[in-house]
């Protein structure tokens, strides 16, 4: 019996670094928005042990399985990253070109694009943030609140205010991820690179927060614990990172004797570009236009876009390529093809082939 497709998607996300680089993402079907089927219901399985069937129909290498058998609740968790990472990207590129559709996903993956850049990013940030936020919901048995110094997880829990535990997430992700690929393959370090930026991006939106306890808020007494920001604001800072992301080649680092990524060297220049920094997304090849249908994405045909306002709409097929890329909107509602004005909704341009960029309007 094949396994639920959104089951085996959703673990995708958390496959190591030697698999492929297509399957670490791994969302490639619309259907990875399926719930999972009898998990977390009254229908799932009662006796003890029940977590382990998830666990054994994920993609997982042996090691893998033996660390997500141990895990109770992680299968649950692993889904509720891969549908927050995928609507957060969907969100982010939904003006862009492309705008981060399922299909084509498999064949973008496989190249070193800008895309599949944020798309590691993306995945490890969803991971780290839905782990962190899973063991303070109590969701995961191994883990529990944040153990910041003199914070009792008693007492949180007593004043219901949990901190989220990146500690616990990183370091299991860390462990999880396992052994990366050989430092002489240069989309390895890309990749590995990029997750670490996803990760990085997570970390850098944890933030204190504190409560008061005392008669009339005299604040005698004040709780503090560790929160993570809203995984949307993870998901802007990553989209900057993407909109400025460094191209980069790879160099031996003759000090150290291994390979490290840089920036190739200008046009003329003897010597090579400066090393990415730590939060730069880094890719090697330029992406393509993603206006026309291609096995990285399905084009921009039928795509409405809104000019300027609500009563005056532009048919996105009329708009030149590099025309539309140097122009801004604002962001308006969804509106489908029936809403638009009359005129305009009967032209047959509405449905004829698209080959420019654009901006999301309709589903």
């Amino acid at each position: 019996m094949r396994p639920p497709p959104a089951l085996a998607l959703a673990a995708l996300c958390l496959l190591a670094l030697p698999a492929a680089a297509a399957a670490y993402f791994g969302l490639t079907g619309r259907e990875v928005l399926t719930p999972f089927p009898g998990l977390g219901t009254a229908a799932a399985p009662a006796q003890s042990g029940a977590h382990l069937k998830p666990c054994d129909l994920l993609k997982l290498s042996r090691r893998q399985k033996q660390l997500c058998r141990r895990e109770p609740g992680l299968a649950e968790t692993l889904q509720d990253a891969a549908h927050l990472s995928l609507l957060e990207c969907q969100f982010q590129f939904r003006h862009e070109r492309w705008n981060c559709s399922l299909e084509g996903r498999t064949g973008l993956l496989k190249r070193g694009f800008k895309e599949t850049a944020f798309l590691y990013a993306m995945s490890s940030a969803a991971l780290t943030h839905t782990l962190a936020r899973a063991c303070s919901a109590g969701r995961m048995e191994r883990c529990t609140c944040d153990d910041s110094p003199g914070l009792e997880s008693r007492q949180a829990w007593q004043w219901g205010v949990c901190g989220d535990n990146l500690k616990y997430s990183t370091k299991f992700l860390s462990n999880f991820l396992g052994p990366k690929r050989g430092s002489k393959d240069l989309r390895a370090r890309a990749d590995a690179h990029n997750t670490h930026v996803g990760i990085k991006a997570v970390k850098s939106g944890l933030r204190t927060t504190c409560k008061c306890h005392g008669v009339s808020g005299s604040c005698a007494v004040r709780t503090c614990w560790k929160q993570l920001a809203p995984f949307r604001e993870t998901g802007q800072a990553l989209k900057l990172r993407y909109d400025s992301a460094v191209k980069v080649s790879s160099a031996t680092n003759e000090a150290l004797g291994r390979l490290e990524l840089w920036a190739p060297a200008r046009p003329g220049s003897p010597t090579k570009g400066p090393a990415p920094r730590p939060g730069d997304l880094v890719y090697m090849e330029d992406s393509p236009s993603f206006c026309r249908p291609s096995k990285y994405s399905p084009g921009t045909a039928g795509r409405l876009a809104p000019w300027p306002s609500l009563t005056h709409w532009f048919i996105i097929c009329q708009i030149p390529c590099p025309l539309l890329s140097s122009l801004s909107f604002p962001s308006l509602p969804l509106a489908s093809p029936s809403q638009l004005p009359g005129p305009l909704a009967a032209q047959p341009s509405v449905t004829r082939p698209c080959r420019s960029p654009s901006l999301l309007v309709s589903l």
